[in-house]
């Protein structure tokens, strides 16, 4: 029988990084999927009014919003039917937007505090009265971007 002589040293095998991508791919869906985003409990009943005309925001990140309109039936025992002004996930009162917008500001960056844009989601039988309290309450602490959501209109051929 012969002799196998292995000539040279040996080093260690390079590893695979066949799969590697496969691994990356599987992290980032895993992180995508189980990430929940920050969403508002909703306390009010809102159904919006028909919209007139539509405005597309530039950066949602910079929308604080408003949302006004009666208890959810959940919240009617507490707090009865007439409409409440949410502001983030509790209830408040009109006065309560001064320190809503001043917290909100807090959160943002100095070159986009000017950039503000606050967003009022009112139920469409809301009492104009509350609406317009709200308004001055934003003027006062210098909120003057104020939109208007509204469901879109629904054009229907005849």
């Amino acid at each position: 029988m012969g002799r196998f002589r292995k000539s040279g040293k040996k080093g260690a095998p390079a590893i695979s990084t066949a799969s590697l991508p496969d691994i990356v791919f599987m992290l980032l869906f895993f992180f995508m999927i189980s990430t929940s985003f920050r969403q508002q409990d909703k306390l009010v009943q809102v159904k919006l009014p028909e919209a007139t005309e539509n405005v597309k925001l530039e950066r949602k990140d910079l929308t604080s919003y408003i949302y006004v309109g009666s208890p959810v039936p959940s919240k009617q025992a507490k707090y009865g039917t007439d409409s409440r002004i949410q502001l983030n996930d509790s209830f408040q009162t009109v006065d309560g937007i001064r320190d809503f917008i001043a917290s909100e500001r807090e959160t943002l960056n100095e070159a986009d505090r000017a950039q503000m844009v606050v967003a009022i989601k009112a139920d469409e039988n809301v009492r104009m009265g509350i609406i317009t309290e709200i308004k001055q309450e934003l003027r006062r602490c210098s909120a003057l971007q104020i939109m208007y959501v509204a469901r879109p209109k629904v054009h229907r051929r005849d």
